[in-house]
């Protein structure tokens, strides 16, 4: 491995189907005035609505709520969020549901104390906190994202036709999450299959980087092996405990800064599908696949060495006499197999893209250095059209 870095992920996780009773000895960390932050309602058809509203009622916690968080949360909600905190004077927040609830939660922790607008400060300029962050705790419903051990927030600004990530540092990151693999299965199919993309590209975006003999990628390839086998057990029913179990563990693990480790990792196929998403509201894990292999394929011969180990070494492809070259096309090509077997969306014009919106999609692209070939705006131009 290659470089110097540090480790340290202060997350708290209590993981299998009993693990929402440890949120009775969580809470009592924490202050009295409770932020209780969900999406659409579907916790309250589950019924887990009502099993944590009771645990905090037990714990005699002060209860305010944001509801109707959005799978793209928007600055308007946040802004939304911030001022409910406020009001209520809440110093902990308790975010139960999948990414997009466990981001938008970060990104009201550290909003609630500061005194500049959020978007400026965190999704423009991209500055760091330097107030009190409220601490947040999490109970996720839905796999892929990993944001129940990171730092990563994402917020959709719609008026700009921006849709921005900040990672922010370890004093973000929740305190604890609870991941219960049941929670999981009610989601419908088509979001279960995007959470399993999400996965899959965070470990690559991580994993296409890089010459060096590196562990992070024995660990990359190992996440990715077991994804695949999982997937497709899950798609075949996704009832599976086992299988759902072990998609929600890979998740965790494939973006809580782990294998990113020695690594100057890529994020590019995230800068373009977040592009896309701000200009369709497309669901995240989508955008990714539709525009991933048309990426990959552009990028394959600035790293072809990497693209042929990941066909041997994820999918199983045997080398025999074969050129890296072939190898590593035969590897994309197992991967578009793979996606469509589990039923990703392939381009982007499904998601709702247009001829017309590509050139402003291009200019929302954000270019990032850390991969094997910087792009230029032609070149995003280039793969937009080619993900259509």
């Amino acid at each position: 491995m290659l470089g110097n870095f540090s480790y340290h992920n202060p997350t708290k996780l209590y993981f299998g189907d009993d693990s929402l009773k440890y949120l009775r000895d969580e809470l009592k960390n924490y202050g009295q005035n409770v932020l209780l932050v969900y999406g659409g309602g579907s916790i309250k058809k589950t019924g887990l609505y009502d099993e944590i509203v009771g645990i905090l009622a037990e714990c005699a916690k002060n209860v305010a709520e944001v509801s109707g968080v959005m799978p793209n949360p928007t600055v308007e909600k946040l802004r939304e969020g911030v001022a409910v905190a406020r009001e209520n004077k809440v110093d902990f927040i308790l975010a139960v549901g999948g990414g997009s609830v466990c981001d938008y939660s970060k990104a009201v922790s550290v909003s609630v104390n500061c005194s500049d607008d959020p978007w400026d400060k965190y999704y423009i300029r991209f500055e760091e906190p330097d107030c009190e962050i409220v601490p947040v705790g999490c109970v996720l419903t839905m796999a892929g994202t990993g944001s129940e051990m990171n730092g990563g927030a994402v917020i959709t600004n719609h008026e700009a036709k921006l849709k921005i990530g900040h990672v922010f540092g370890d004093d973000v990151m929740p305190k604890f999450s609870i991941l219960n693999p049941r929670y999981t299965m009610t989601l419908p199919k088509y979001q279960m299959c995007a959470g399993i993309y999400d996965i899959m590209n965070h470990i690559c975006e991580q994993y296409f980087s890089g010459e060096d003999d590196n562990t992070s990628d024995y660990i990359s390839e190992g996440l990715m092996r077991g994804l695949i086998t999982a997937s497709k057990k899950a798609v075949a029913d996704p009832q599976d405990y086992e299988a759902r179990s072990n998609i929600m563990w890979t998740a965790t693990w494939a973006l809580n800064t782990l294998v990113s480790r020695g690594k100057t990792t890529d994020w590019m196929v995230h800068m373009l599908g977040q592009a896309v998403g701000a200009y369709t509201d497309a669901t995240h894990g989508m955008t990714l696949a539709a525009v991933s292999l048309a990426y990959y394929r552009y990028i394959m011969p600035y790293g072809l060495k990497k693209f042929a180990r990941f066909a041997t070494q994820v999918w199983g492809i045997s080398p025999g006499s074969k050129s890296d070259e072939q190898l590593a096309k035969e590897g994309l090509d197992a991967m578009e197999s793979w996606m469509k077997q589990i039923g990703l969306v392939m381009n982007i014009k499904d998601l709702g893209a247009t001829e017309e919106m590509i050139e402003g999609i291009a200019d929302a692209t954000l270019i990032l250095k850390g991969g094997y070939k910087v792009l230029d705006r032609d070149e995003i131009v280039n793969i937009l059209r080619q993900s259509m």
